[in-house]
């Protein structure tokens, strides 16, 4: 889709992304449309290695990372947003990775807790206590749900900062909006 005012890349010249790195990545799963969907994106992770000695994301965590930044609720993502979940992926793992201290492949609820403190989440003991049973199994989250867990903090976060006018830890919402951020999800 071209705007107005965008150069448009000269006839025969390839486009300007080819010369990013993640471009081949995007671009073999991509179909015409320039997006990629949930599928797509598992695919695409995948083959780039991101997930690395952990198991590849899960249909529903890569739904979750679309909807995250499907800021015209699509349900796909292009490039541009392809590019923005790649940064926010590598910090997660650089995140993961050091507070995954006995190199395990995964985290227990303190240092899940260290993670959330250092993205600057400040929860209470009973918010902790819901987020760990939600993604942990047997005590542990693995990358996967730590991803989803994150993703989540991040696009809920948002959702209240929007609503939340006077920047002083209230927001009001209507159900309808409610159920629509949540259920986004």
């Amino acid at each position: 889709m071209a705007y107005y005012g965008a150069q448009q890349p000269m006839m025969g010249a390839p486009p300007p992304q080819t010369a990013d790195p993640m471009w081949p990545y995007f671009s073999q799963v991509a179909g015409q449309d320039g997006q990629i969907d949930a599928e797509e994106l598992q695919r695409c992770l995948t083959s780039w290695g991101i997930s690395g000695s952990y198991q590849p994301f899960s249909k529903e965590t890569c739904r979750i990372m679309i909807n995250m930044l499907d800021r015209d609720r699509s349900g796909q993502m292009g490039f541009a947003e392809f590019k923005e979940l790649c940064t926010a992926l590598n910090q997660w793992k650089t995140t993961f990775t050091n507070f995954d201290r006995d190199r395990s492949g995964s985290v227990e609820g303190h240092e899940l807790q260290q993670a959330l403190t250092a993205f600057g989440y400040n929860l209470s003991p009973q918010a902790l206590g819901i987020i760990i049973k939600r993604f942990s199994t047997n005590g542990k989250i693995h990358f996967d749900d730590f991803v989803s867990c994150v993703v989540k903090l991040r696009a809920f976060t948002s959702a209240f900062q929007a609503k939340d006018f006077q920047r002083n830890g209230t927001a009001t919402f209507q159900f309808d909006e409610f159920i629509q951020v949540t259920m986004s999800l």
